[in-house]
C-alpha cells in the first residue's frame, strides 16, 4: 500500500544531519526519499545481507534509497 497523497515524503532527520557531516553514510533506512541535499553524497544502503554503495545523482531525486539497493540476486540458468 502506498503512502497517502496528503502526507509529505518521508525523509529521516538523522540522515539529513549526517549528510552535512559525513562523506559515506551507512544506513538501514530504505524508505527515505532522496532530496536535493543528498546530491553528490555516497550512501551505503543495507539490502538485508550487505551494504551497497550508491552515489546520488540529480536523476535520483524523488525516489527512495531502497530502489537502488536490490535485495534479490538475479538467477541466470545456463542453457
Amino acid at each position: 500500500m502506498s503512502r497517502s497523497i496528503w502526507k509529505p515524503p518521508f525523509v529521516s532527520i538523522k540522515l539529513l544531519k549526517k549528510c552535512y557531516r559525513e562523506v559515506n553514510i551507512k544506513t538501514w533506512n530504505r524508505s527515505t526519499y532522496i532530496t536535493p541535499e543528498f546530491i553528490g553524497r555516497t550512501f551505503e544502503v543495507h539490502n538485508g545481507m550487505m551494504f551497497n554503495k550508491i552515489k546520488i545523482t540529480t536523476s535520483m531525486v524523488g525516489h527512495k534509497l531502497g530502489e537502488f539497493s536490490f535485495t534479490k540476486k538475479i538467477c541466470i540458468h545456463s542453457g
